[in-house]
């Protein structure tokens, strides 16, 4: 009766699997599930007489969701298989083998919408252990904000002894993150006068008008369809210290500098104004030249690391600018420098 109940549940989840709307917030989400799984085992290992059939599993899940288009979940079940044996064997009976299974998947979220195709690996424990490569194909419907339900299934193909299984799964899941809201009530057709213009994308602008067709259900678009981009200011910054009288600089910053190579490589419009500092303590006249050959040693540097000597700018201002005015030792550690801070604006998309 149990397997005849959850054959039933799944088989009404998949048919109604075209009233499900897609969500793909990105976070972290767990579930609890209902498994149906179909074997068809003989045998196993020890067990010469053992066939395994049909199971029933409850089980619960971990995931995160990476993007529009990937996912990645961990799963555990219970398993409770029905099967055959001439002799009893331990901690089982004639009618009832009780397993485990337990694997990782990896979902592809076909256009970044509600039907996903899965494939991973598994673990199963009845009798004996037995290993299985998977693929499938689900369905996910948001209830509200994070609450959501998910139907699938899959194919199982065993590594170790050539098994083909097939199971079907139905869930339900909470994704962290998420401020949960009812779902808006449906509200009734009215009588058809005329058939709508489609909107294919589901994006709020009709077919005729979109010059961007297929746009993801998360972006904002504009009136023609297309996705709406914001600036967004990305700011990196360099500093690099100095021991006393040195204007070399140290070999513990060549990555710091390269870092900043590549951020200016990324983004060619980009310059840099090096600014070289010296501490409080000796002549003044002499604490200028310091400062200002440790800026151009760490141009010297960037250029190495390929950036054209065009796009850099060095200026020394001596002991001018103290970054710490007390006179110790520390405080003139930290005033030994050499600052810089390059700011550049990407386009970004607008989430709805």
């Amino acid at each position: 009766m149990k397997l005849k109940s959850l054959t039933i549940a799944i088989a009404l989840a998949a048919t109604s699997a075209s009233t499900f709307a897609a969500d793909k917030e990105e976070g972290f989400y767990i579930g609890v599930f209902g498994d149906y799984y179909d074997a068809s085992w003989k045998n196993l290992n020890m067990y010469q007489d053992l066939e395994v059939n049909e199971s029933a599993s409850w089980g619960a899940e971990v995931g995160y969701r990476f993007s529009d288009y990937w996912s990645a979940r961990l799963e555990y079940a219970d398993m409770d298989f029905n099967a055959f044996l001439a002799a009893p064997i331990p901690n089982g009976n004639r009618d009832d083998v009780d397993g485990e299974r337990y694997g990782i998947d990896a979902l592809y979220h076909f256009g970044g919408g509600p039907f996903y195709g899965l494939f991973g690996v598994k673990e199963m424990q009845v009798a004996t252990d037995n290993t299985f490569l998977n693929a499938g194909v689900g369905y996910q419907h948001f209830i509200t904000d994070g609450l959501f339900v998910n139907a699938e299934t899959s194919v199982y193909q065993g590594l170790d002894r050539g098994y083909t299984d097939v199971g079907a799964k139905l869930g339900i899941n909470y994704l962290f993150g998420q401020n949960s809201s009812p779902a808006e009530p449906v509200q009734a057709a009215p009588e058809p006068v005329a058939a709508a213009p489609s909107d294919s994308d589901n994006d709020g602008v009709i077919d005729a008008n979109d010059e961007c067709a297929n746009t993801p259900m998360v972006d904002a678009v504009d009136a023609k369809g297309c996705t709406v981009y914001e600036d967004k200011e990305v700011t990196v910054k360099l500093l690099v210290t100095f021991p006393h009288d040195v204007a070399d600089v140290p070999n513990k910053f060549f990555d710091d500098i390269k870092q900043v190579a590549n951020f200016m490589k990324e983004n060619s419009e980009v310059t840099v104004v090096l600014e070289g500092h010296a501490s409080a303590p000796g002549d003044a006249t002499y604490n200028q030249s310091l400062s200002e050959k440790r800026a151009k040693d760490v141009a010297a540097e960037l250029s190495k690391d390929g950036i054209k000597k065009s796009r850099i700018s060095t200026m020394g201002y001596g002991e001018t600018r103290l970054k710490n005015p007390a006179n110790t030792r520390a405080a003139n550690a930290e005033n030994r420098r050499v600052e810089a801070q390059l700011t550049t604006v990407e386009k970004v998309k607008v989430k709805r």
